[in-house]
Order: structure tokens, then sequence, then C-alpha cells
């Protein structure tokens, strides 16, 4: 069994978490889709070089900025993690905002290739000569059963389904099976869901700021000249390097930078919150408290379980 602490940005995940290791023998695995990368540490609210010596944490700058990172490769560390964990008689404690890899690990992913431009290009083309009633028509030949879910006018997922089968071979609805299978069972989820938006803006905004105060300009500038980065990789989109990114192309200045970093961190703990209510098994905490964790009867039992 392995217990989540998730909620939107800045919501006290971490800070509830490090309380709950002062008292039980518990090992953090990040849940976030950014920490997994060398040098992003001050823009992602990395822990400290000193909490992660006092926490033993696990899936913290595993890549470079230049490597991509997927769900399917999440689900596969993490499952290493706590299976690891649970064998030295500790508790697996995933902490971290990024809802896709929860999700992912609750009910399970197939390994998928990568987009293919000239293959994307081919399906446009093809669309553009044909229209997409008739792209559709080809996937109800190729796979009927993806056809049934996937409607003619999404054309993302449309495109994505044929891409999948020209790249592999196989159909989309045959790799989702042979994909990982979900823990549900083994996951006891708990999230901080703040009642007051306007409270949670506040610490995003103040947060941002202490980010920049404390070198976060520097920190993209570095990185940048460590590695090859390009403005379309996942760890330079992550929200803040991007705005960060585009200061220092000159696209933006620093007033307008740090206005739409703390914009697009609100829009992500917004996408968070949605997440969250389509989360069934998610239980929610009003802020970041020791004490109302403790009375999660599943949560109590996995902690005295150690």
């Amino acid at each position: 069994m392995a217990l989540v602490i998730t909620g939107p940005t800045a919501s006290g995940k971490s800070a509830l978490a490090y309380e709950l290791a002062n008292r039980f023998p518990v090992e953090v695995i990040n849940l976030d889709s950014a920490q997994v990368y060398q040098g992003l540490d001050i823009g992602t609210a990395k822990p400290t070089l000193t909490i992660q010596n006092q926490v033993p944490h696990h899936l913290l700058d595993i890549r470079e900025p230049t490597q991509p990172y997927t769900a399917f490769d999440f689900c596969r560390d993490a499952r290493l993690a706590i299976e690891a964990i649970t064998r030295r008689g500790r508790v697996p404690l995933l902490v971290g905002g990024t809802m896709l890899y929860l999700k992912a690990l609750r009910e399970g992913i197939a390994a998928m290739p990568p987009a293919d431009s000239r293959i994307r290009d081919k399906i446009l083309a093809e669309a553009t000569k044909v229209g997409w009633s008739a792209v559709h028509d080809r996937l109800q030949t190729v796979d009927p059963i993806a056809a049934a879910r996937i409607k003619p006018t999404d054309r993302q997922r449309l495109q994505r389904a044929l891409e999948v089968h020209e790249l592999t071979g196989e159909t989309i609805t045959q790799l989702h099976a042979k994909g990982q299978k979900g823990m549900a069972n083994q996951l006891v989820e708990v999230a901080i869901v703040p009642e007051e938006r306007s409270e949670l803006h506040q610490k995003i905004a103040e947060r941002f700021d202490d980010m920049l105060d404390r070198g976060f300009v520097d920190e993209v500038n570095s990185l940048r000249s460590r590695f090859e980065l390009d403005a379309a990789l996942p760890a330079m989109k992550a929200v803040g390097y991007r705005q960060v990114w585009q200061y220092l192309e000159g696209e933006l200045d620093a007033a307008a930078m740090r206005e739409k970093g703390i914009i697009a961190t609100r829009q992500l703990a917004k996408r968070q919150f949605t997440w969250l209510r389509s989360f069934a098994s998610v239980r929610s905490l009003s802020g970041p408290s020791v004490d109302q964790l403790l009375k999660i009867e599943e949560v109590a039992n996995i902690l005295n379980r150690a």
C-alpha cells in the first residue's frame, strides 16, 4: 500500500509530507512532472538538499531537461520505488500535483510511441482532401473499438489513433490492453483542497515572487548555457519556465514575465482542481494538517502498520 498527498500548487503538500516524515517512517516519491529534471530547482519548488538528506526521496533529478519523461515512465519507476520502500518496511508516500501521473498510476497506462510529425502531416493532408469523416471511416476499419469512442470531430485523438497504428502496426486499443495495470486498490489518496481560492492565489503570487528573489531567472539562464534546450521541450514548457524563457528571449519584459508567470500558475491550479473533482477515490483535507490527515482511517492504518 502507498499513501498519496496531492492537491493544487502552493497548497502545502510538501510541508504536510515533511511533518508526517517527522512522525512516521515514510519515504517520498516525487509526483511532480517538472521535479524529475536536473537543474529545475527553484521554479519547481524542489526539496532542498538538506530536506532530501533528512527524508529519503525518489524520482528527483532523474532526467536531463533535454530528455522527455512520460507518464508511462513515471508509472514504471513509481512501481519499482513503491516495491523497494515496502520491502524495507517503510511507507511509500507519493507527493505532488501532476494529476495525469496519479491517474495513470491508479488506472494503468500503455506504452505509446512518440509523435511523428511526418505521419501527422500525412493524416492532416488526407483529411484536407477527403474530410475528417472519411478519416474516421478508415479508423473504423482499422480499430472499430477506438472508432466507437472517438468522434469524427475529435481530430486530435483521431489523428493520434491512426498515427499509433502506422507507427507500430498495432491499434491503440491493442496497446492499451497490453499496458501496465493500475494500482487503484493499493493507493490511499488524499488531496489538500483549500476552501478559499483567493488565499491560494495570494500564496501563488508570493511564492512566484520568492522564486524570482532566489534567482529563478539565473537558474533558467544557467540551464540554457549547460544544455541544448528549446522552448518546445517539456521541461521548458513547465509553468514559470516558459515565461522566464520568453523574458530571456526578449519577448516579455520583467513585469510581464512576472504577471504571466503568476497567471499561468493560477491556471495550473484551476486545472488541478478540475482533475480532483473527477477523482472519486480522493479524500479531501481543507489544509495541510497532520491531525486532519490522521483522522482518515485508511491513512492511519497504513502509517501504523510500518
